[in-house]
C-alpha cells in the first residue's frame, strides 16, 4: 500500500466498493451517539453487534412458549427438544470440526472446568498445567482452582509462559522449550489460541504435537478465535477446546459458549466427566430409570436441557456465518487489519507501537496499539469523538475491525480520530 493513497477517503471508499462481503454490514444494528450518528464500532472482540434477525428469532420462541407451553418441546416451529442439534453443523463449520465433536452449551469458563474434569488428570508425578503468563484471568483462575482441587499447589504446578525480556508476544521456540523441559511433569497445556491482550494467534497443530509427544493433554481457549480465524480444530489434534459465542459470533451479552472434544475421546464410557440427563442416550432419556449411558458424541458432556431463548440468538448469528463463510471472512479480515496496520504505522514508531504480531498468520482481526507517552485520557478522547474500542490496562487500545460488519471507511475514520486526538494531546 502506498502511503499517499491509503490516507485518502477515496482509497477506503474504493476498497468498500470492491468488498464482496459489503452487504453483510446492513444485517447488523450499530449503536448510535447522542447526535444520532452511528458509532465507529471496533469492539467485536469484546461484544459482537446484534444481528437484525436476532429479535425475530427470540420472539419466535417466546410466542411458541406463549401459545403452546410445554408442547413447544415437540410442536414449536423449531421444536425445543432437539433444539441444540439445529446449531451443531453450522458451529462445526465455523470451528473446523465434525458435528459429533462440537456442542453449544453453558458459558466459557464453565465449559473450561467441564473439560479439565475430563482432561486434567494429575498424579503425584505428572500434575503441572502450562498457561500464558498473561492469559485471560478467568482461565488462570480456573487452572489454579483445578490444581488445588486435586490437592496440589498452583505456585508449584502452574507453569506460566513469559515473553523474552523486552518483548510482548511469545516465541514458538520458547513454547516448545518449556514443554520439553517439563516433559515428565506436564499434565495439560492450556493456551488461549488467540491471546486476548496481544492478539497473537498460536499454531495449535504444532503445539498439540509437542504436547502429545511428551505425554501431555492439550486444550485451547478459543474465545478470541471462534468466528475470527479458521480454527480447524479437528486437524489441530488438540484434545479439547472451548469458546464463547458473544464476541465475534454475536450471540449477545453473556451468550452461550461452545466446546470441542476430539473424536478420539468420544464414545468412551469410562472417561471422567460430570454427568447429567441431557448427556444420556436420547432414545431412553425419558425412561428416567436407566443407568447413565453417554451419547457417543460431544453431547455426552451436556448436563441439562438447553436455554432455548439464549440458544436462539446463537442460531441467528450462525445462519449469517453459514451464508458468508469463515474462509471468505478470514480473507477480508487479513486485508482489513493490514489496512489498519498500515494507517497506524504512518504515525511513526516514535509515536505508536503495535504489539500484535505483524504477520497475518499470527494474528486475527485485532491490533493492540500502544501510544507512547499517553494514558487512558487518549482513549477517553477517541470515545468522545465516536469510537467504541477497548482499553486494557496499563496502556493498550485494542481495535478489532470485524469483517462481517466493519468497513474500510470505518478503519480510516477511526485512524483520523486517533491521529487528531494524539495531536491534540
Amino acid at each position: 500500500m502506498k502511503t499517499e493513497n491509503i490516507l485518502e477517503p477515496s482509497y477506503a471508499q474504493l476498497l468498500d466498493q470492491e468488498d464482496p462481503l459489503k452487504s453483510y454490514r446492513a444485517k447488523f444494528h450499530f449503536p448510535t451517539q447522542k447526535n444520532g450518528q452511528p458509532y465507529i464500532y471496533l469492539c467485536g472482540n469484546s461484544l459482537g453487534l446484534q444481528p437484525k434477525t436476532t429479535k425475530e428469532a427470540v420472539l419466535q420462541e417466546l410466542n411458541d412458549w406463549k401459545h403452546m407451553g410445554v408442547e413447544g418441546h415437540f410442536h414449536a416451529k423449531n421444536p425445543w427438544l432437539p433444539y441444540h442439534e439445529f446449531l451443531t453443523e453450522a458451529m462445526a463449520r465455523v470451528v473446523g470440526a465434525s458435528p459429533e465433536e462440537v456442542i453449544v452449551m453453558n458459558t466459557l469458563t464453565a465449559n473450561l472446568h467441564f473439560m479439565m474434569i475430563s482432561f486434567y488428570r494429575p498424579d503425584n508425578k505428572r500434575r503441572k498445567i502450562m498457561i500464558e503468563s498473561d492469559a485471560f484471568p478467568s482461565d488462570k483462575y480456573a487452572a489454579q482452582s483445578q490444581i488445588r482441587m486435586h490437592g496440589f499447589d498452583p505456585d508449584q504446578d502452574l507453569i506460566e509462559l513469559k515473553p523474552r525480556e523486552g518483548e510482548v508476544c511469545l516465541r514458538s521456540e520458547d513454547i516448545k522449550k518449556t514443554i520439553f523441559e517439563n516433559k515428565d511433569e506436564l499434565a495439560l497445556v492450556l493456551l488461549g489460541n488467540t491471546n486476548y491482550y496481544t492478539g497473537q494467534y498460536f499454531d495449535m497443530q504444532t503445539i498439540s504435537t509437542w504436547a502429545h509427544e511428551v505425554g501431555s493433554r492439550v486444550g485451547f481457549d478459543c474465545a478470541h478465535g471462534a468466528g475470527n480465524v479458521p480454527l480447524e480444530l479437528s486437524a489441530s489434534g488438540c484434545d479439547f477446546a472451548v469458546w464463547c459465542n458473544y464476541k465475534y459470533l454475536n450471540a449477545g451479552p453473556g451468550g452461550m459458549g461452545g466446546a470441542f472434544i476430539n473424536k478420539k475421546h468420544l464414545n468412551k464410557v469410562d472417561i471422567p466427566r460430570l454427568e447429567g440427563w441431557w448427556g444420556h442416550n436420547k432414545e431412553t432419556r425419558f425412561k428416567m430409570r436407566d443407568a447413565f449411558e453417554p451419547m457417543p458424541t460431544a453431547e455426552a458432556w451436556q448436563l441439562s436441557n438447553p436455554p432455548i431463548l439464549a440458544m436462539s440468538a446463537v442460531w441467528a448469528s450462525l445462519k449469517i456465518f453459514d451464508s458468508a463463510g469463515i474462509n471468505k471472512l478470514r480473507k477480508k479480515a487479513i486485508k482489513l487489519t493490514s489496512y489498519l496496520e498500515a494507517l497506524v504505522k504512518t504515525l511513526g514508531e516514535d509515536t505508536v507501537d503495535i504489539i500484535t504480531p505483524t504477520s497475518p498468520m499470527e494474528r486475527g482481526s485485532q491490533l493492540s496499539i500502544r501510544v507512547k507517552n499517553a494514558d487512558k485520557q487518549l482513549f477517553d478522547s477517541i470515545t468522545e469523538k465516536g469510537v467504541i474500542a477497548d482499553w486494557r490496562e496499563p496502556d493498550v487500545i485494542r481495535v478489532a475491525p470485524v469483517p462481517l460488519y466493519n468497513s474500510y471507511s470505518d478503519v480510516l475514520n477511526f485512524f483520523e480520530i486517533l491521529r487528531e486526538s494524539i495531536s491534540n494531546s
